[in-house]
Order: C-alpha cells, then structure tokens, then sequence
C-alpha cells in the first residue's frame, strides 16, 4: 500500500472536517472508515479496535495488545499517532472516555461499527449523543485523489482480464455454479486479493439483477448475465456487468439489447462537473423508456465505489448533489423482461471535463461457440 493512498495529511483533513461538524470526537473501528483515514485494515474482532480523533487534541489508536505489531506494521503505524494497547483484564471503553478531551458531548461512530460496540460506548459516555461519522467522512471519501483513481483504474484492469477469460468457461452443460468457480478463481489470479461477488445468471436468471449461483444447466442459445467484482491489495474495489451467449441470440434479446447499448453510452456522455446524479440516472433511462422497456429498468443506474463496492454517491432519481471531479461510480443500466435480462455496467470517474471509464472491454454480446 503505497503512502499516496493513505496519505499522512489526511487524519488532519478528517480531524478538521471533525471540528467544523461540530462533534466532540469520532469514533473508526476495523471497517472502510478506520482504512480509509489510516490504511490499516484491522481485523474485526469482538476485542475493540478503535481510532478515536478528537476535533480538537492528538488523536490516538487503541488496540488489543495482541493486535499491536499489527497495527505497527501497518501504514497506521507511520502516522505518528499514539498506539494505546489494552490488556485482557482492561475495559478499553473506559480507558476510551478516560483519555477524551473535557466537554465532549457528541461522538460520530464508523457507520460499520458493531452494535454490540455502540452500546458500549454509550455506556461509557452516557452524556455523549451518537451519530453516524460518515457524514463526517462522506465528502472526503466521495472525492477520489488521484492515487485513489488510479487504485480503481488498476482494479478496472485486473477484472477487464477476468472478463476476457470468461468465454473460455462458458460451455453448454455446465452449471452456473461451475463457471461461477472457475470466474473466482480468474479474479484472484488477475490480482485481486479477495472475491466479493461473482454472479453468473443464464436464461431466466439473468432477468434476476442478484441472482445466486445455482445449479442451473447453461442451455445453447441462452443469454449470460457475469457481475464479477473484488477487492486488490490496495483495498480498492472492482465492479464489471458484460453479457453472453452459448451460440446465436435471440432475435427479441438483440432487439432490447441494443436499446441498453444506447442508454448506457448516454449516461456515461451525461457524466461532468456540476450534473447531478439523477440526471445521469434520467439520461439513460429515458432512452430505455421511450422504447417502451422502462418497466424492466428495475434498480438505479448506479453506486459509488472505492474502499466498499457501493458507498456514495448514489446514481439514483432524488440525488441532487452535483457531481465533482474525482467521484467514482458504476454506470449499469439493465433490462430484464423474465425469460432473460442484460445489464452493462462500467466503473466511471468523473474527470474535469467529462467521463473516464475504468472499464474497457467490449460492451456488446460476446458470442460463445
């Protein structure tokens, strides 16, 4: 993990954007958030594991001692940030309220903290008011640096290679479930160090947006929806929807598949400082509509993506925040009548003047066999 994606400056910008929210502290537990600020992607464990940054004072790391030559050895331990272990027979919620600076009446907590923490904490500082410290986080983390793009550019790489590799395990008589084995195996062989999703959805089951690998016999003739994404060493995440076919489509699935072509491009073109999410969303699905598929658009156009797979912002009618330069995000548009479906779905970085697409190969059906 290279320093310029965990940069040092960046528990200063959090522990400023802390103070100008008006909370007394924020609360990172092993999750997103915690990696995002500090690059350490913590175990997460039942023993608590908490960055604590005051709005104002030093921030400080308490850990498990076990856990300790972890956290030193992560880029959290380049910091220069405290690292406060606790032992078996301490209460390191306590040492947590202990160590606070006087007056602070509100906390924000990792939005993926454990309840069973959460009530913890509010134990420990009963007088203190809990909120979520994603809207504390949310700005800087929707605006990707350009090491953060690059990360999902090299993530966008490694599973356009997946991709290229999938027709080779596509063949009438295998088993969703099969090729969905060989696809997992491809991803972590390109580079990715861990698999978060591999959907394979032939025939009807790709009219399913979130179908599960079953054990579905792939028929000739049939359409195959892949959604494959997973996470590289660097944290960052990749996310990337092409369509198959054993042998020659069907005549009505070329037909709708060519209105998704169109109404994909035409979100993507619709990408640029200033534009809003819900008209990038509207862009391609008013092309969907007007050739009277608009009922078989049945989810949003798109998620954030970076240190989680979906996170802000969300490409959705009602999100008004205009877009900025550096928010990354899935264009993926879909039309699933019932006997079959299609989605194409590109990771895309809003630029300064317009659209990058982290994903390269070919949109159209690839035809197998």
């Amino acid at each position: 993990m290279t320093t310029e994606l965990y940069p040092r400056e960046r528990l200063a910008q959090v522990q400023k954007a802390t103070a100008e929210s008006g909370l007394g502290a924020l609360f990172l537990t092993p999750g997103p958030d915690l990696r995002y600020v500090t690059g350490y992607n913590a175990l997460p464990l039942e023993r608590l594991t908490c960055l604590v940054v005051p709005a104002a004072g030093d921030p400080f790391l308490v850990v498990p001692r076990l856990e300790l030559p972890a956290a030193q050895e992560s880029p959290a331990g380049g910091l220069g940030v405290e690292l406060v272990p606790w032992d078996e027979t301490d209460d390191p919620y306590a040492l947590v309220a202990k160590r606070l600076p006087q007056g602070v009446n509100s906390v924000g907590l990792a939005d993926r903290m454990w309840a069973m923490m959460v009530l913890r904490f509010r134990a420990a500082l009963p007088a203190a008011e809990q909120v979520l410290a994603g809207k504390v986080l949310r700005g800087l983390r929707m605006r990707k640096s350009a090491a953060e793009v690059a990360a999902l550019r090299e993530a966008g790489a490694a599973i356009d290679r997946v991709h290229q590799r999938v027709p080779g395990f596509l063949r009438p008589s295998r088993t969703e479930r099969e090729v969905g084995r060989d696809i997992a195996d491809a991803i972590i062989a390109e580079g990715h160090e861990t698999v978060d999703f591999v959907i394979v959805g032939s025939g009807p089951n790709g009219a399913n947006p979130h179908a599960e690998l079953s054990d579905r016999v792939i028929q000739p003739g049939e359409p195959v929806v892949v959604d494959i994404g997973g996470t590289m060493p660097s944290g960052y995440c990749s996310d990337s929807t092409r369509n198959y076919c054993i042998g020659t489509p069907p005549g009505d699935y070329l037909t709708y598949y060519r209105v998704l072509r169109e109404a994909q491009q035409a979100s993507c073109d619709a990408v640029k400082p200033g534009v809003t999410p819900e008209a990038v969303d509207a862009a391609g699905r008013d092309v969907i509509a007007a050739a009277g598929y608009g009922e078989y658009f049945i989810h949003r156009t798109g998620h954030g993506i970076g240190l989680e797979t979906h996170e802000e912002p969300y490409i959705v009618s009602g999100n008004t925040e205009p877009l900025e330069p550096g928010m990354a995000f899935s264009i993926e548009p879909g039309i699933y009548p019932g006997e079959h479906g299609a989605r194409i779905e590109d990771i895309a970085v809003c630029t300064e003047d317009g659209c990058e697409r982290m994903n390269l190969t070919d949109r159209d059906v690839v035809v197998v066999g």
